[in-house]
């Protein structure tokens, strides 16, 4: 468990995929405006379960570390986020990804979560660089980024296929400090 001011976050664990479930259910329309396209058995315990399990297996393999964000005021799953595409060797980087129930936009907690997540793959994983693309009209995503110290360096043209259509990314991305001291 990693611990915040207003949120922890902490590895998904198998026993989660209920609370999982519903929060992808909950927010489907939301969350698939920003997502590839998803079947309806993907709004399943068991597609949620395997998944999960998934997770477990990518982190024991240092592919991706997929967290769940959790209220200190209710102990709830309100979101995701995630470092996926670890890469090692030269590029020692990985992609920020996340998803926050809509009832809880606009709190901040993203942000904290975003930062916390950060400072794990850098002090944790020893992470040089992490990414992340935006499509340009998500504005509070970007904003979340750029206060947890991203930093915009372009646009990637029809990037990634969101609901049947291959959208634009920004791109941002940002530096170990750690690493920065010989820039």
């Amino acid at each position: 468990m990693i611990k915040g001011k207003k949120i922890y976050i902490r590895l998904f664990e198998e026993e989660d995929a209920p609370a999982l479930l519903h929060l992808q259910s909950k927010n489907r329309s939301f969350f698939e405006r920003f997502s590839m396209e998803r079947k309806d058995h993907y709004y399943t315990v068991e597609t949620q379960r395997e998944k999960i399990k998934q997770f477990i297996e990518d982190a024991k393999q240092d592919r991706q570390y997929n967290f769940g964000i959790y209220t200190y005021e209710h102990d709830a799953l309100i979101g995701t986020i995630n470092l996926f595409q670890v890469q090692r060797g030269p590029l020692q980087s990985a992609f920020i990804g996340y998803f926050l129930d809509q009832a809880h936009n606009g709190r901040g907690f993203m942000t904290e979560a975003a930062k916390l997540v950060v400072k794990y793959g850098f002090e944790f994983l020893q992470l040089h660089r992490i990414e992340a693309g935006v499509m340009p009209h998500n504005i509070g995503s970007m904003r979340v980024l750029e206060k947890a110290g991203f930093h915009k360096e372009g646009i990637a043209k029809q990037n990634v296929k969101i609901n049947g259509k291959w959208e634009d990314h920004q791109v941002l991305a940002r530096i170990n400090p750690a690493d920065l001291i010989n820039a």
